[in-house]
């Protein structure tokens, strides 16, 4: 069940001014929020902060769509749906203020969904839900005028996605799909593990070659365009600079207030 603080959150969010409670917080373009259910407040806690990029894994469970990173044991379970807990608000808070997910921000915004169950029946019902709130998700055929990117990773419907003639979802690439075609609006990101890149622990300096092959990989993802993002990393402010340094550009975090802190420092 959701919980009566987070309800409470949403409402207060919603109403107070004209749109939220993060209305003072600084938009960070290169912010995402890794596995962002897990915070005590998902979704507010994330815009309350400025990420402009949210990831949210889902699994299809009896025909319905929950929040959650593993198949529960049982059929019981206290799972939220993500249209509770993520669609529903986002349409609310997008809403009030008149189509954007922030104030005075006009830059696209993005939702990653993470597939863990089936990625063609997950998706399925995915697309299902998503189509009812279609007026803010950006479709370069539906909604140009749409300012959320919603991009689909871990099990990735790839050909589903591809060849619907709306275009009203994209995918989360990975540097396989590079040089394959895929437009900047089919893939806007590209993501991988950073573990395959360096062993680096955040600690002192990263080797020499490590710092090439990521470099390396951020070329060959801005020469199509597109956005690169690595997973799995150190997670502090020495990590956050070096890879931007390198060319990453996108922060991949759980510490929601030190990368705000760090950007607002910068």
């Amino acid at each position: 069940m959701i919980k009566l603080s987070y309800i409470l959150s949403l409402i207060i969010l919603c109403f107070s001014q004209r749109v939220y409670l993060n209305a003072q917080a600084v938009p960070l373009p290169a912010a995402h929020a890794h596995n962002d259910y897990n915070h005590e407040r998902p979704l507010l806690d994330a815009l309350t902060y400025g990420f402009t990029s949210i990831e949210v894994d889902v699994l299809l469970i009896d025909g319905e769509l929950y929040v959650g990173h593993e198949m529960p044991e049982s059929s019981i379970h206290n799972l939220n749906t993500l249209n509770e807990l993520y669609l529903k608000p986002l349409d609310s808070i997008i809403g009030l203020n008149r189509g954007f997910l922030f104030p005075e921000y006009r830059e696209l915004c993005y939702l990653m969904i993470d597939i863990k169950s089936n990625p063609y029946e997950t998706y399925a019902l995915l697309y299902e839900q998503l189509a009812t709130y279609k007026s803010w998700i950006y479709s370069p055929k539906l909604n140009p005028a749409g300012k959320v990117v919603v991009f689909l990773s871990g099990n990735r419907p790839v050909d589903e996605v591809i060849n619907d003639p709306d275009q009203l979802l994209s995918l989360d690439g990975r540097p396989d799909d590079l040089g394959k075609g895929y437009t900047k609006t089919q893939m806007p990101v590209v993501s991988q593990a950073f573990y395959l890149y360096s062993q680096w622990r955040g600690v002192g300096e990263m080797n020499t070659e490590d710092k090439a092959g990521i470099k390396s990989l951020a070329e060959a993802v801005h020469l199509e365009d597109k956005k690169l993002r690595l997973w799995a990393h150190p997670d502090n402010i020495h990590a956050w600079e070096l890879l931007q340094d390198l060319g990453v550009d996108i922060i991949n975090s759980d510490d929601l207030v030190g990368v705000y802190q760090y950007f607002l420092d910068k």
